[in-house]
């Protein structure tokens, strides 16, 4: 993740500042946590529309093949002529940006949101993240700047992406431990947590203000955890790795998935091709392999009997080939809670061919395992683990877990498209992925 802003380093932060800008920054919390709010509303009535209220007034069943296959079809083309024909383009392609870069002009930001609540509500594998922390740093950077011109640009963006990703899980940890790394690396000095402390104040308002607003829910429900045993330990090591390792696998194959469907070069066909391939796959796996991954995350984990090994098998597959296809037809969205869906669903694997290992053991360790390879980022992966769990007793096996998972994935492929600069001075997708 990198956080782009302005070249010179900003001072280290006094008192009297912190307190000055904690004004701006409660007011950047509450405002991110209602956009990705109204962007959420928006999309689940789309949605509600789309694969509800539609096919019962038509009389088919929403569920059905065909059905999936038609709205991921349409869905592409939808999101191919938003990126192909309206103002700005939907901001540059998703695979080809990280969690948190550089603001984008905010003209930007209608056809960006467009085709997000597009993708969000027609059941590609995407998540949220990535479009609206764009979204909410884009109108943010200039809506501050406007007000208070003396608050340095990079301090809004990273106020900005804390308060979204503070929103989006519901409490403000998860954004200290994503920026941890990022302000600890900036220049100019001062003490940890006085960098932190006003990206703190976004991330707390913005997930306070959310938990308001739809409380969100990140756990699902797991027998209890509480003993600590060797066995236990040996089995995360084992799953948190194999998941690592699948994911690693799909960011290897990531720049020729991408390559193939951008050799089609019109964005339209770009997307209609995704929205055709990741129908079939959504006839393949069935509505559980549709959309971001987290509510149907809590529904495999609740009929978990009800699949066999077999089947989270084929779950596995199509929702990495279905990510793979996502991120690489031009869709916008994140990869992040795709990869949660992935890690929980190999988790249940792991169980049903092993059922000596506790539950809350083997989903924690797949979750950490894909998240890593995903996400680039240890911390998030603990929490995101920590947090579908909510059991606390699995947090020292996630510490050690994460230790060889790290290893398989820290100089693999990313699941990221670099861009290069081509000799007539145009910005274009590198088609291999820097480790």
């Amino acid at each position: 993740m990198s956080a782009a802003g302005p070249e010179r380093p900003m001072p280290a932060p006094t008192v009297r500042m912190l307190l000055l800008l904690s004004i701006p920054a409660l007011l950047i919390g509450v405002l991110s946590a209602l956009s990705l709010w109204l962007l959420d509303e928006v999309a689940d009535l789309l949605q509600k529309a789309v694969w509800t209220a539609l096919p019962g007034a038509i009389g088919v069943d929403g569920a059905s093949g065909w059905w999936i296959f038609l709205v991921l079809t349409v869905t592409g083309a939808a999101v191919g002529l938003v990126v192909w024909l309206l103002p700005g383009h939907a901001g540059p392609d998703s695979a080809t940006t990280e969690l948190v870069t550089t603001p984008l002009p905010p003209a930007v930001v209608p056809s960006l949101a467009l085709a997000a609540v597009l993708g969000l509500a027609g059941g590609v594998s995407l998540g949220p993240e990535n479009p609206i922390i764009a979204i909410n740093a884009s109108l943010l950077v200039a809506l501050v700047l406007r007000l208070w011109k003396r608050v340095p640009a990079q301090l809004v963006l990273l106020m900005a992406a804390s308060a979204t990703i503070g929103a989006m899980f519901g409490t403000p940890v998860a954004a200290a431990l994503v920026f941890t790394g990022i302000v600890a690396a900036a220049p100019g000095g001062g003490a940890l947590w006085d960098r932190l402390f006003l990206p703190l104040v976004a991330a707390a308002a913005g997930s306070e203000t959310m938990v308001l607003l739809s409380h969100p829910q990140f756990g699902v429900p797991l027998p209890a955890y509480t003993d600590v045993h060797w066995p236990d330990v040996i089995s995360a090591l084992v799953i948190a790795t194999a998941a690592a390792l699948l994911g690693v696998l799909g960011a290897t194959a990531f720049p020729a998935v991408h390559r193939a469907f951008h050799s089609l070069r019109n964005p339209l066909l770009v997307s209609l091709a995704g929205g055709v391939v990741l129908g079939v796959l959504g006839v393949i796996g069935g509505p559980l392999t549709l959309f971001k991954g987290l509510e149907q995350m809590g529904e495999l984990i609740h009929d978990r009997a009800d699949y066999s090994a077999v089947q989270l098998v084929v779950i596995v597959v199509v929702k990495i080939a279905a990510l793979l296809v996502a991120a690489s037809a031009g869709f916008r969205g994140g990869r992040v809670f795709p990869a949660v869906f992935i890690g929980a669903a190999i988790g249940l694997l792991a169980a049903a061919l092993v059922p000596g290992i506790p539950l809350a053991v083997a989903v924690a360790a797949g979750v950490l395992g894909m998240t890593v390879a995903v996400a680039r980022d240890g911390w998030i992966a603990i929490f995101v683990a920590l947090a579908v769990t909510q059991s606390v007793a699995v947090l020292p096996i996630l510490c050690l877990a994460i230790l060889p998972a790290w290893l398989v994935v820290t100089r693999s492929p990313q699941w990221l498209i670099r861009p290069r600069v081509s000799a007539d001075g145009l910005t274009a997708p590198t088609l291999r992925p820097e480790a």
